[in-house]
Formats: structure tokens, sequence, C-alpha cells
């Protein structure tokens, strides 16, 4: 096991840059670029930073000469030849060859494009522009990369011992989490934690925890590194990103209503199986599933993220029988902003009703709260969505509208064609 403590006392950049591999990044980046491969290869988007944790001044932190050096040094990799055979002949999903010849002679050419970086009051407006399929490859890497070298200006002030102490604590921390995942009948868990770590070290410390003490209930994690170097199972589907770039696309309302679900036509032709998961909430759950054309209910499951856990469940199980699906042949997967008691709180009231799956994320992978003065290790709220496509904004409502993405106008056009019924503003923690 690494002495993390030493390591991160020790390092460079140089010996630990914060991303070393483009399969450094979360598996649904490659499902979904596989998609944009066949059928939006021209479409040109913009992708930017957002920290929706305002308060934390990340150029404060983050010395820029440091992040030009980690930006640049992530667009000088390539996949290795190994990474490739791994993509090329593993089985993911109960599928071999998931990923097509052409879609692999791509990944193998492939380096992250480039950027474009300043500071502006505080925060790092860092944006990336060009074809779809390119741009859509920074999202982790570079929210990765944010966060580890904000953990490390944190953390530059303290001696060997101090971190010592201070990763024993996050070590308890994490153990003790574990420990109450164990009491949990038929659970079912992911690390979904890769955007918005501590650091890489962490990260796979923390995959490793999940593995020795949940065993075969641990799924496996998003990161494709790491699932490759610790031999369990990638995981992923696919995100807001779609919905927001074929919304943006739409030449008018009757083609926006319909963009959501063309996305999910088009998924259903590359995926089946599990990877059938349907994430309804970019322009709200209850709209969508209220207009959802009768051969989604077909597909595997559903992804609860950004209502309240249990009404969203709820509202699922409700659309289920609706539709007259039994719920208990269906699978939903739970990934916003969970932790140990939201775990809990789940599995306990939806536990035997249907089948159950979590995505944990920044409190397995970045929960440090507490364990500095001030609170500078507190995971912070931070995202990088696409904003534009084609020359057009892109726009996300979500069921929380404290996330919404968009011009003012264009967040109310996009109210008037999907309503706003079932939507109600929660604070984003993480």
């Amino acid at each position: 096991m690494i002495d993390l403590a030493t390591r991160v006392y020790n390092h460079t950049w140089k010996i630990d840059p914060i991303v070393r591999s483009l399969l450094d990044t979360d598996f649904y980046k490659l499902l979904m670029a596989q998609t944009i491969l066949r059928r939006h290869r021209d479409t040109r988007v913009t992708f930017g930073i957002q920290n929706r944790s305002r308060s934390v001044r990340l150029a404060d932190f983050v010395d820029a000469g440091e992040l030009r050096e980690q930006l640049d040094h992530a667009r000088s990799l390539r996949l290795t030849r190994g990474e490739s055979t791994w993509l090329r002949g593993n089985t993911f999903y109960g599928t071999r060859q998931m990923f097509s010849a052409e879609f692999m002679e791509w990944l193998e050419g492939f380096r992250l494009p480039e950027y474009e970086l300043e500071a502006r009051d505080g925060q790092y407006v860092l944006t990336f522009h060009g074809p779809w399929l390119e741009t859509t490859m920074w999202e982790v890497p570079a929210l990765a990369i944010l966060n580890e070298l904000r953990s490390r200006g944190v953390l530059r002030g303290l001696g060997k011992f101090e971190l010592q102490v201070l990763y024993a604590r996050a070590m308890t921390r994490v153990w003790g989490k574990i420990e109450r995942l164990k009491r949990l009948p038929d659970l079912s868990i992911a690390d979904f934690g890769t955007r918005r770590r501590h650091g890489f070290l962490w990260q796979d410390w923390c995959v490793e925890a999940m593995i020795a003490g949940l065993g075969a209930r641990f799924l496996g994690t998003s990161n494709c590194l790491i699932a490759l170097r610790r031999e369990v199972e990638a995981v992923g589907t696919n995100a807001h990103e779609l919905p927001m770039v074929y919304a943006a696309l739409a030449e008018d309302d009757a083609a926006l209503a319909q963009a959501p679900y063309e996305v999910l036509r088009d998924w259903q032709k590359d995926y089946a199986g599990n990877l059938l998961v349907i994430l309804p909430d970019t322009y709200g759950t209850t709209g969508f599933l209220a207009n959802a054309p009768a051969w989604m209910t077909g597909w595997t499951g559903m992804r609860i993220d950004s209502k309240e856990p249990v009404a969203g469940g709820e509202e699922a199980l409700a659309w289920w029988r609706a539709r007259g699906s039994d719920p208990a042949s269906k699978l939903a997967i739970f990934s916003d902003g969970l932790d140990i008691d939201t775990i809990e709180h789940i599995h306990a009231h939806f536990h035997g009703r249907m089948r159950i799956g979590f995505g944990w994320g920044t409190l397995l992978t970045n929960d440090f709260r507490g364990l500095v003065p001030g609170g500078g290790l507190d995971p912070i709220s931070i995202v990088c969505k696409v904003v534009e496509a084609n020359g057009r904004p892109a726009v996300k409502i979500s069921d929380n509208p404290t996330k919404a993405i968009g011009p003012a106008a264009e967040i109310a056009r996009y109210q008037r064609v999907f309503g706003t019924g079932g939507q109600a503003a929660m604070p984003v923690v993480v």
C-alpha cells in the first residue's frame, strides 16, 4: 500500500502528474464519444468551467503557471498499446469489443485539444472550443486538475507528520463509512468520484478500500485507468451533456421538445442491457416521463440525479407501474451528492421494491471536511459543462433550478417548452 503522506510530501508534478493517462477519465466519456463520433463528428461546441462554490477563490489557491503545466502535460498524453489492448479486448457490461474499430483508431491517435485560460475575479475562466468529439474529452481531466491543484496548494504548508495524521484521519473516516455499508443487504455501489477527487492517489486508495471492505458488493469504478490497474469493472452510462447539445441543435420548439428522446433513440442503437439507463432530469423529470414514448418502458432502469432522492425514486416507481412494468425488475441508480447517511436512508426506503445501485462520488473520494483549519480541503461544487453548440447556447434546467445553466431568455424558453412541474430548489453541496 502506498505511503500517501510521504508521496504527497515528496512529490513534484513530474513524478506525480495529476492526469497520467488518457484513460484517467470516466467510462461514460468513452461511451458518449463513440456515439458522438458516429452521429455528430462535425458538431462544434464550447465547454466551460463553472465553480458554483463562489466563496472559494480558486485563483488564490492555484498558481496559473502550475495549472498551465498540468493542462499542457495532459495534452501530451496518448493511449498506450496496453491501454488500447484493454479497451479492444475487454468485456464491458457483458459485451466484448464494445468499442468499434473506427472509434479505437480515432482514440489511439487522439490528443486533448487546445484550451483558453484566464483569471477573473478570483476564479479561473477555462474554456475549450472545437469539435464536440474532442472538447468533450476535457471535462474530467480539467476538473481533476483543478481539484487536485487546490488540494496541493492547501497541503503545501504541512509537514510530513501533519500529513500522516491528516491521511490517517481521512482513511479512518472512509473505512468507517465502508463498515456501515457492509451492514446493508443486497448493496450494489460503485465509485463515481473522478471529477472532484482529492487526488489520483487518494481515489486509487479509496477504490482499494472499497474492494477490500465490500468485495462483490462493490461494482467497480467509473475511472478507466483505476479499473484497468485494479482489475475491476469500469462503470458508467451517459450524462446531461448529450441532451443539452441535441436540444441546442433543435431547429424549433417542436424539435426541442423531442430532443431528449432523440438522444435515447440514438443511444439504444449503440448499447444495450444495463447501459440502457434513462437520465430524465436535464429539463425536468416529471415532464420527461409524462411525454416519454412507449419504447422507453423496456429500458433497464433510471438514474435519479438532481431531484430529492426519495421523491425521485417514488416517481420512477409510479411511472414503471403506470406503464405496466414490474418495478422489482427495474434498476434505479442514485448518484447526486451521496454520503453514507443518504445511502442508508435511500436503501432503507427502497430495498426490496426495485433494484438499487449507488454511484458514490465526491464524498467518497474527497471527504476531508473539517480536517484542516478553516475548511481549506472541504470539497467544492465545480463543473465543466457544454455552454454552446454550433453557435447556439446550451441550456440545462434540472429538477433543481439551482443547477440551471444558460442565458436567462433561453432558460425561460426551455421552461415554456418543457414545463416546470416537479422542480424544487435545493442547496448544491457538491
